[in-house]
C-alpha cells in the first residue's frame, strides 16, 4: 500500500476500535454496579444561584402566592394546567439493575396489613350489614385522625407523624390527640367529647368489643386522648383547649405532616375559665378511668386524678368566658351545666362518691333541655339524662329520655315528630344529619336494654336505632361509612385524605386516600346528597360524627355479631411517582449542555417535606478525558436556581470517566404545600472551555428533549442517600 493508503486504512481501523468500545460501553453501563466514589473535586460554580441574570435561556416565573382552596388547578411544567398525578408503569426496586425506582418513600412499618385484608374472621352475623366491619373500620377511623408522633406500628401508609411543635409557643408538649375534623385545630371540646362516648360504648358493651377484636383499638383510641387532655392540664386551674387557629388552618387545604402555618396555644385559667371544655375533659378522663382500670390500674388512677381536678375547676368557676379562640367554629351554645351533671354521673361511676352524684343531679335542672335536639358536642344533658335514670331509677331521668326518644321515633304526646325523609333517615338539620341521628339511635339503644325502660317502648326504640344504623351503611343503595359496601363517598372534606400538594380542595377531585370508617355528614332531607369535596354541610367527616356512631355498632354487634377482615389496614398501594424529576435541554451547544429540571415532592404515603433530597444527573466525561483534560475541566454554571444548591460534579466510576452533578435541597422548601413549594426549578450549565465535549453519551442525557421537560427515569433522586426515584447507569 501506498502512504495514502495506509494513513486511510489506520483511519477506518481507529474509527471501528472506536465504535466497538462506545458499543461495549453502552451495552456495559446499564447493569454496572460499581460502588459510588463518595469523594470527588468541588466544582467552580459560577453565576447566582437566586437570580436570573437575563439571556436566552428559558425562565419560569414563580410567583410565591399562596393558592386559593377553591382554585382551579396548576401548571405542571408542560403547560398544560394540569395537577393529573404521575401514574407509573413499571415498578422497580431499587436493588434491581438499573430500573426506574419507585415507592421507596414508606418506611411504616404496618406488617402484612392491606386494604383488602386477608379474608373475614370471627363469628357471621345475622344481622342485615356485617356489624362486625362496620365497627372495625369506625375504630380505625379514630386512628387516622390522629396528631403527634404515631406509634411505631401502624395500620395506615399514608399518615405520619405531624404537628410535632405543638404546645412549644407556651413552653409545653401539647401533641397527640386528633385533629378535629376535614381540618387540622385540635379542639378539646368535641374531642374530649367523642372519647367519653366512645368510652361510654366499652363501658356499655365491653363483651361486644372482646368478641370482635376490636378491644384494643378502642381503648388505645381513648388513650390516644386522654394522654393529650392530661398533657393539656399541667396544673390545677389551668387547662389548655385548643392548639392551632381555626382561621389561618381553614385557610389552606394539605396534608397534616406539612403544616405549613403556626398553631398557637389557648387556655382557661381561673381568671378566665371555660366549664364546658373543661367539664367535658373532666367527663372524657373520669370514663375512660372506668373502662382501663381493669387493664391498666395506674393509668386509670392517673386519668381520675386529673378529672376530678378538672371537674373542680369547672364546678368552682361556672363560666365559659375564657373559652373565646373556638368561637365561630365550638361555641358552647348549651352553657356548662350539662357537662358538670354527666362529667359528675361519671365520676361517681369512677368512685362511688355520692358527693359527685349529688353534683351531677343538681346541675342536670339547669341545664338547657332541649327534648327535640341530639347529643352531640355541644349538648350532653340527654346522655347524663340516661347515666342518671340508670343509676338513680329518677321519674325526672326517664321522663327526660323518653320524650326525647319518641320525639325521634312515634312522636310526643303533643304529636311533635322529628322530620323523616322518604328513605327513612330521622331528619334534624342539614350539617352532620347522620351524626344526630346515628348518635340518638345509639341513646335509643342503651335505653332500650335498660331495665327503666318501658317494657312497651323497647322495640320501638331498638328498631329505629337498627333502622338509622342501617341507613347509614347503605338501606339507601348507598353507604355513608367511607370503604364500607359497594358505593360510598369518595370525595370526602377532609385534607389530609384527599392528598392535594397544590393547596387546591379540587385537585384532585377525588380523594388519593380512602378515609376508611368515617360517617360523612349526611344527606339532605329529601335523601338528597352530593359527593363533593367543597360541600362540607354533607361530605365532612369529624371526630365526632363517629363517636355515637361507633357506640350503635357496638350495640348492634352485641346482638348480631359480625366477621372482621383478617389483616387490615388503611395500607395503601402506591401506584404514582411521589417524588420526581422532569428535565429537558434549554441549549445544546459545541463545548456545554444547559438542562432544565423541575424537582417535584407529591409525597403521599405519607406526605413529608424535602430537607435531604440529592438530584444526580449523570454525565460520561471520556471525550474530556481522551482530549487530554479532565473532571476539572468543567465549568458549572447556574442561570436559574428556585431553590436548590449546586455541590459539583462528583465521581461515580471514575474508571469509565463517569461523574454526576450533584444538587442538594436541604431548605425544607420543597413539600406538597402549594404552588411555590411542590416543585422547584433548577438551570444549570455544564461548559469544557477547552473545547471537547459530547452529551449524546451522558447517562441522563438519554430521553431529554430539546425546549420540553418529560418525566426523565435517567435522573435519579436520593433522600437520606437512598435511592428513591430514577437510576443509576
Amino acid at each position: 500500500m501506498n502512504k495514502k493508503q495506509i494513513i486511510i486504512a489506520s483511519i477506518v481501523v481507529g474509527v471501528l476500535a472506536i465504535a466497538v468500545f462506545v458499543i461495549g460501553f453502552k451495552l456495559g453501563r446499564g447493569s454496572d454496579k460499581d460502588d459510588k466514589a463518595s469523594g470527588g473535586t468541588t466544582q467552580r460554580i459560577e453565576g447566582n444561584v437566586t437570580d436570573n441574570p437575563g439571556g436566552n435561556t428559558e425562565i419560569t416565573d414563580d410567583s410565591g402566592s399562596t393558592e386559593d382552596i377553591n382554585g382551579t388547578g396548576s401548571d405542571d411544567g408542560n403547560g398544560s394546567g394540569s395537577t393529573e398525578s404521575t401514574s407509573v408503569g413499571t415498578t422497580e426496586d431499587a436493588g434491581g439493575n438499573g430500573g426506574p425506582v419507585i415507592n421507596a418513600s414508606s418506611k411504616l412499618d404496618t406488617g402484612n396489613l392491606t386494604e383488602k385484608g386477608n379474608g373475614y374472621e370471627g363469628v357471621k352475623g345475622t344481622g342485615n350489614y356485617n356489624y362486625g366491619e362496620a365497627l372495625q373500620k369506625s375504630l380505625l377511623f379514630y386512628e387516622l385522625q390522629r396528631s403527634g408522633d404515631l406509634p411505631e406500628k401502624v395500620r395506615c401508609n399514608w399518615r405520619g407523624d405531624s404537628a410535632l411543635s405543638d404546645g412549644s409557643d407556651a413552653g409545653l408538649d401539647l401533641t397527640g390527640g386528633w385533629f378535629d375534623a376535614g381540618d387540622h385545630v385540635k379542639f378539646n371540646l368535641p374531642m374530649a367529647y367523642s372519647a367519653a362516648v366512645i368510652a361510654w360504648s366499652v363501658y356499655e358493651d365491653r363483651a361486644a368489643y372482646t368478641e370482635s377484636g376490636q378491644l384494643e383499638y378502642a381503648l388505645a383510641d381513648i388513650k390516644w386522648v386522654t394522654d393529650y387532655l392530661i398533657k393539656c392540664h399541667p396544673e390545677d386551674n389551668v387547662f389548655y383547649y385548643q392548639v392551632g387557629d381555626g382561621g389561618q388552618d381553614h385557610g389552606w387545604w394539605g396534608p397534616a405532616e406539612v403544616l405549613p402555618m403556626d398553631r398557637p396555644s389557648y387556655k382557661v385559667t381561673k381568671d378566665s375559665p371555660g366549664s364546658a371544655v373543661t367539664g367535658e375533659a373532666a367527663a372524657a378522663l373520669a370514663a375512660a378511668a372506668v373502662v382501663l382500670k381493669d387493664t391498666d390500674p395506674d393509668y386509670s388512677a392517673l386519668c381520675l386524678k386529673h378529672a376530678k381536678s378538672l371537674y373542680d375547676f369547672a364546678d368552682s368557676t361556672r363560666s365559659d368566658d375564657g373559652y373565646t379562640a373556638a368561637n365561630g367554629f365550638y361555641n358552647s351554645w348549651s352553657g356548662y351545666f350539662d357537662e358538670l351533671a354527666w362529667a359528675g354521673a361519671w365520676l361517681y361511676i369512677a368512685t362511688g362518691d355520692k358527693a359527685y352524684l349529688d353534683k351531677a343531679e343538681k346541675a342536670y335542672p339547669q341545664a338547657n333541655q332541649d327534648y327535640n335536639w341530639a347529643m352531640c358536642w355541644d349538648d350532653v344533658h340527654i346522655g347524663a339524662a340516661v347515666l342518671l335514670a340508670k343509676l338513680t331509677g329518677n321519674k325526672t331521668y326517664t321522663d327526660a329520655v323518653e320524650k326525647h326518644l319518641d320525639f325521634w321515633t312515634t312522636g310526643t304526646s303533643d304529636g311533635e315528630r322529628i322530620t323523616y325523609t322518604p328513605k327513612g333517615l330521622a331528619w334534624l338539620d342539614s350539617w352532620g344529619s347522620l351524626r344526630y341521628a346515628t348518635t340518638t339511635a345509639f341513646i335509643a339503644a342503651v335505653y332500650s336494654e335498660s331495665d327503666k325502660c318501658p317494657v312497651k317502648k323497647k322495640d320501638t326504640y331498638w328498631n329505629f336505632a337498627v333502622s338509622q344504623a342501617d341507613y347509614a351503611l347503605g338501606s339507601t343503595g348507598f353507604s355513608y361509612m367511607i370503604g364500607f359496601g359497594d358505593s360510598y363517598p369518595e370525595s370526602p372534606h377532609h385534607r389530609t385524605a384527599n392528598g392535594s400538594s397544590t393547596n387546591n380542595l379540587n385537585d384532585p377531585v377525588k380523594a388519593k386516600h380512602t378515609l376508611y370508617g368515617a360517617l360523612v355528614g349526611g344527606p339532605g332531607s329529601n335523601d338528597d346528597y352530593t359527593d363533593e369535596t367543597s360541600n362540607y354541610n354533607t361530605n365532612e367527616v369529624a371526630c365526632d360524627y363517629n363517636a355515637g356512631f361507633t357506640g350503635l355498632l357496638a350495640k348492634l354487634y352485641s346482638k348480631y355479631h359480625g366477621q372482621t377482615l383478617k389483616d387490615f389496614g388503611a395500607v395503601e398501594v402506591i401506584d404514582e411517582y411521589e417524588m420526581y424529576v422532569e428535565a429537558g435541554i434549554n441549549v445544546d451547544g459545541q463545548d456545554f449542555t444547559e438542562i432544565k429540571a423541575f424537582i417535584y415532592n407529591k409525597s403521599a404515603w405519607p406526605a413529608r417535606k424535602a430537607d435531604s433530597l440529592e438530584l444526580r444527573y449523570y454525565v460520561d466525561l471520556s471525550e474530556v478525558y481522551e482530549a487530554g483534560g479532565n473532571v476539572d475541566s468543567i465549568e458549572i454554571t447556574t442561570n436559574y436556581m428556585q431553590s436548590g444548591e449546586v455541590a459539583g460534579l462528583k465521581p461515580y466510576d471514575e474508571a469509565k470517566h463517569i461523574y454526576y452533578l450533584s444538587v442538594s435541597f436541604a431548605d425544607g422548601n420543597l413539600y406538597p404545600g402549594g404552588q411555590e413549594h411542590v416543585r422547584q426549578e433548577i438551570q444549570v450549565r455544564m461548559r469544557n472551555p477547552e473545547g471537547a465535549w459530547d452529551a449524546g453519551n451522558d447517562p441522563s442525557y438519554d430521553g431529554l428533549s430539546l425546549g420540553n421537560t418529560s418525566v426523565s427515569e435517567n435522573v435519579a433522586l436520593f433522600e437520606d442517600g437512598e435511592l428513591i426515584f430514577g437510576c443509576e447507569p
